[in-house]
Formats: structure tokens, sequence, C-alpha cells
């Protein structure tokens, strides 16, 4: 049994099987074709933090392979409440098939993990936010840029940063992060993902320039300055983050068949223009939709390894 908790303990190998084999269920239902790769299977979906994509793409998605989506907010279970993770874990675990977690400490969802009995994915954590970069690379691969990788990613060392940096170390591809000074990526993160990266031949590059990073990039993206949990700090974050807007002009450094990335949600005149969000460049919400074709073939694999 494997659980999905960072593409750290991904070989490229496996990213890629999952990957394909979400582009052939994709295929398939473009196709008018579904297929119920899991009949009957019972999905948990714990929200401690709230979302759009994260809730539409996997209930849809288990809904489309067969089974049932339980949504499950902290409001709805006793988890945080009184009851410790681990008997939480044993529990649900016991009743269902496989179990999303979308929370706040990456702590957490390993410790939910250790006592379950069915394989756990991490829908987000303050760490990391693995399903978002299987449907960035999806995308990417769709719109001819898997090959010679340049990926640039501008903004706040966060948990989107560090999957972009272990996707680049897995995969072998070039990322250059540009964050302002104080909001860097973590010290630990960085030194595991060069560790894989001097295996892989990956090039991992960090600087305080946006420009720097952009500058021939293949794909620019880029997330919000404030994420969820930080929204007192938010008029701080914009001062810091002034420069580090993803704009025409930052856009023409890049290079010219360069594609634009964004998990959403987006704020418009912050880390991105609505001329580059709304532009020929952008790929956003093709990239919104991959989280539910990339999900469905990341629960298949799992179900298959139990």
């Amino acid at each position: 049994m494997r659980h999905f908790l960072t593409l750290k303990d991904y070989t490229k190998e496996e990213i890629l099987e999952i990957v394909d084999l979400g582009l052939k269920i994709k295929k398939e239902l473009k196709g008018g074709e579904i297929k119920p790769y899991m009949p009957n299977k019972t999905l948990a979906m714990i929200f401690e933090k709230s979302s759009t994509r994260t809730r539409v793409s996997f209930e849809t998605g288990i809904f489309q392979l067969g089974g049932h989506g339980l949504f499950l907010s902290n409001r709805d279970i006793h988890l945080g409440r009184g009851e410790p993770v681990k008997d939480t874990a044993r529990v649900i675990s016991s009743m269902c098939d496989m179990v999303m977690i979308r929370t706040f400490a990456h702590a957490m969802l390993e410790e939910f993990a250790a006592f379950s009995q069915v394989p756990v994915i991490n829908g987000l954590t303050d760490s990391y936010h693995p399903i978002q970069l299987l449907a960035d690379y999806m995308t990417m691969i769709e719109h001819g840029k898997s090959e010679k990788i340049v990926a640039a990613y501008v903004g706040d060392g966060n948990n989107m940063t560090h999957s972009w940096m272990f996707l680049a170390a897995k995969l072998g591809f070039e990322l250059r992060v540009a964050t302002p000074q104080e909001y860097e990526v973590d010290p630990a993160v960085r030194a595991e993902a060069e560790a894989i990266a001097q295996e892989s031949g990956a090039i991992l590059h960090f600087t305080n320039s946006p420009q720097e990073a952009v500058r021939g990039a293949t794909v620019v993206t880029t997330d919000t300055w404030a994420s969820m949990g930080q929204e007192d700090e938010k008029e701080e974050r914009i001062a810091a983050f002034r420069g580090f807007i993803v704009d025409d002009d930052l856009m023409a450094k890049a290079a010219k068949d360069a594609i634009f990335l964004h998990c959403l949600p987006a704020y418009r005149g912050q880390e991105v223009s609505e001329s580059v969000l709304e532009g020929t460049q952008s790929v956003v919400f093709e990239e919104a939709e991959n989280r539910l074709h990339a999900q469905k073939g990341l629960m298949v694999w799992l179900d298959q390894q139990r």
C-alpha cells in the first residue's frame, strides 16, 4: 500500500506512470467513455482547509471512477475537536477505501497516514501541494513543454514552491525560484531537493530577481502571495512582494512560446496581471481542469498498489 504525501516519496518512473494513467483516463472521458476503474469504492475527503478545485475535482473524479465521495469538514467529524488523529484515522480507514486530506500542518497528515489502513492523499498542507504538480505536469505535456524544461517560479517560497522543487529534482529539469529575501523556501526542504537533484541532474537555482528567473523560461508560474491562514499578513506581504507580479513585461523575458501556469485562485493585479492571466500564453483553466484527470489517475494507481 502507498500513500501520496509528497513527490519526494516517488520515483520519476512512478510520477510519469500516474500522469500517463491520468492522460489515458482523460482521453477515454473526452471520447465519451467512462470506465468504472474503482466500482463501489469510497473516498473520504477531509477538509480542514476549504477549496473549490480540490472539492469538485475529487468528488467528481471518484464518481466518474464508479465510486462515492464523502465530504467531511472539521465541523462534521471529531478530528481536532478532542479525538486524537490516530483514532480518527483508524476509524475512517476501516470504513473507507481511500482518504484525501486538505489541512494545515503536514505533521497531522503524516500521523493520519501512519495509522491508516488505506491510501492517504495529500490534498494540500502548509508544506506541500503535490496533487497540483501532477496537474501542472500533465498540462505541460499537453502543451509540448515536457522536454528541455526551464521552469520559473516567481513569488512566495511556500507549499507550491516546495512541490515544484521536488518535481524538478525527481524529473531532472531546470527550475529557477525567485522570492523576496524574507520569503525564501524552507532551508531543510531545499537541502532535500538539492540532494535529489544531484542524482537526477536537475538544476535548482534560487534568486531574489524575478527577471533573472524568467529569462528564457519555457514555463512561468506563480501563486498567491497570502495563502489561507495568512490573511492577517496580507498588507505586509503585498508591500514585500512589490516587483514580483507576473505581468506582460516579465513574461516578455521568457521564451516566446512559454506557457503561464497558476494553481488558482488568482488575485489579478497582485501576483499576476489581468492581461497575463487572460492572455494567449495562459493555460491556467486547462491546468485547473487537469486536477480532475490527474487525480483520477492517482486514485486508480494507488488503488492498484493495494
